[in-house]
């Protein structure tokens, strides 16, 4: 048997697909957004999430949100600014 650091490191845990800081981009309840990623995390057994640091600010109703928390299926990563704003004008 190898050392707990072995244990912990190699199946029994969850590997995030998202580091710190990379940049992403999706929509929130129908919102395009920007923003880093600060964190991805498995907290209940709903699955993964990963919070996103916002570049912009969005208004859900009458609450302003700089961080969100979404699902990994909302995002995408963001190889340059110019892939989103392509993407943005397709839809």
């Amino acid at each position: 048997m190898g050392s707990l650091t072995d244990y912990f490191n190699a199946t029994h845990t969850y590997q995030p697909v998202y580091q710190i800081g990379d940049r992403v981009f999706g929509y929130y309840q129908k919102i395009p957004f920007v923003g880093s990623v600060g964190n991805d995390r498995v907290v209940s057994e709903s699955g993964p999430e990963v919070t996103i640091h916002l570049d912009l600010p969005i208004k859900l109703d009458t609450k302003v949100c700089n961080i969100i928390v979404v699902q990994h299926k909302d995002i995408k990563r963001l190889a340059s600014y110019d892939e989103f704003v392509q993407n943005r004008l397709r839809k």
